[in-house]
């Protein structure tokens, strides 16, 4: 059974996040008290049906959420194999999505009416079930379809059967991701976007990508790169590591970022990885 617990801020996104998984196949339960959990799992387990089961579990279920740490020790002790997924996203973004919706956060009441202390509050809440996750997903810039697909290509086969492993190119100009185990900072090679027929292109296309490929420090990092990610690999799986993010920046997230990111990619699905990608500002203007 693919056991499924989501958790994080409020705002994050965990109610979409539950239904990618459920239109995926995933049975999914929002809002349950931690302490329900536990009998829920035996109940899955002796019921025998369901093989893929997700619930949501967070800071709406007030005191009772900080069962959850207790919970997440017996599962272990019952020996049943569950995955914690993390939703978190910036202050700033989490701030204004409640403002946007106009939704009263959990924690409203104990910040004395205040968003921004409801948030950073919740922060420093959720520390402890952070540093437990095994997968983890900023959607500080995410659409509500990009999420859906991160959704989809994490959990479309049983997680805990391998390593997967998440290419993702951004701009630092939009800013770092967060997510990332891996960053890697391309901008020191030569930028496609001060070429006139390249800049409204992208690293998809073969002139931008053969541009960027074509001097022999971008040869060298690339060879260089892929050792490094190969040698790095089989110590994750040996870690049991189930997610590895690795991201690659360059100004605008368009040419150099993508080019590299799309090599990663490539490089690893030859070697029968279980690798997806994503281009985080690759749209933007």
């Amino acid at each position: 059974m693919n056991f499924i617990i989501v958790t994080g801020f409020s705002g994050a996104g965990k109610s979409r996040a539950v239904d990618a998984l459920e239109d995926i196949g995933y049975y999914c339960i929002d809002n349950i008290p931690p302490a329900l959990i536990r009998n829920f799992a035996d109940l899955c387990v002796e019921n025998g049906r369901l093989s893929k089961v997700a619930i949501v579990t967070d800071t709406r279920g007030g005191d009772f959420f900080e069962g959850l740490y207790g919970t997440l020790d017996d599962l272990k002790k019952l020996s049943i194999d569950y995955k914690l997924l993390f939703l978190e996203a910036d202050d700033d973004v989490l701030c204004t999505r409640f403002k946007e919706t106009r939704r009263k956060h959990p924690l409203m009441v104990e910040s004395d009416g205040s968003i921004e202390k409801a948030v950073q509050m919740e922060r420093e809440m959720l520390i402890p079930i952070r540093a437990r996750a095994d997968f983890i997903i900023d959607t500080s810039l995410l659409s509500p379809a990009q999420l859906k697909q991160r959704i989809a290509s994490m959990f479309l086969e049983n997680p805990s059967q391998s390593l997967t492993v998440h290419c993702m190119s951004f701009g630092f100009k939009y800013g770092p991701t967060t997510e990332a185990d891996l960053m890697f900072d391309v901008r020191c090679l030569p930028n496609p976007y001060y070429v006139d027929e390249l800049r409204h292109k992208t690293g998809l296309d073969h002139e931008v990508s053969s541009y960027v490929m074509d001097t022999e420090e971008a040869k060298g990092i690339r060879n260089r790169l892929l050792d490094l990610i190969d040698y790095l690999l089989p110590l994750y799986q040996k870690e049991g590591k189930s997610q590895l993010v690795i991201s690659v920046g360059c100004t605008g997230g368009k040419h150099r970022s993508v080019t590299f990111a799309e090599l990663i990619y490539k490089h690893l699905y030859q070697k029968d990885i279980r690798v997806t990608i994503h281009h985080r500002d690759i749209d933007k203007k």
